[in-house]
């Protein structure tokens, strides 16, 4: 177990889940959560491959905090294959304000365990981390 900063731990599971998103492309997205009791970060959630941009985006919670990976495959105007690993970091505007400066502070750091982010992003709506946004952000 890593420990970070903001003295938030982060479970083996997330970077064993990561590590297989990366290198096996087991699932199309993981999400995160920050247990507070225990300070530590677990994985709530996996999305298997076949499961598309939607699915992800109706897994997040409309009034909770969450940090999530999502593995985007595009085309690119070559006509080539490509895949890029997004981190998102979700701040609703309705989250407790605790739950954003807990988040916000431990954010970072957790990144920085998952070793292969391309692209992060910052969501306080869906809007935010729609698709086309994906799309504008890949390449």
């Amino acid at each position: 177990m890593a420990n970070a900063a903001s003295g938030m731990a982060v479970h083996d599971e997330c970077k064993l889940k990561f590590m297989e998103l990366k290198a096996k492309r087991t699932f199309r997205y993981i999400i995160f959560k920050i247990e507070e009791k225990q300070k530590e970060v677990i994985v709530e959630k996996v999305g298997e491959p076949t499961q598309s941009h939607d699915d992800f985006a109706a897994s997040l919670p409309a009034t909770e905090c969450r940090y999530a990976v999502f593995d985007y495959d595009f085309v690119t105007a070559e006509n080539c294959q490509k895949s890029r690993i997004f981190f998102i970091a979700w701040s609703p505007d309705t989250a407790r304000v605790r739950s954003k400066m807990i988040y916000a502070s431990s954010k970072d750091r957790f990144k920085r365990e998952l070793d292969g982010i391309q692209v992060e992003l910052q969501a306080t709506d869906p809007t935010e981390m729609d698709l086309d946004v994906f799309k504008s952000r890949a390449n």
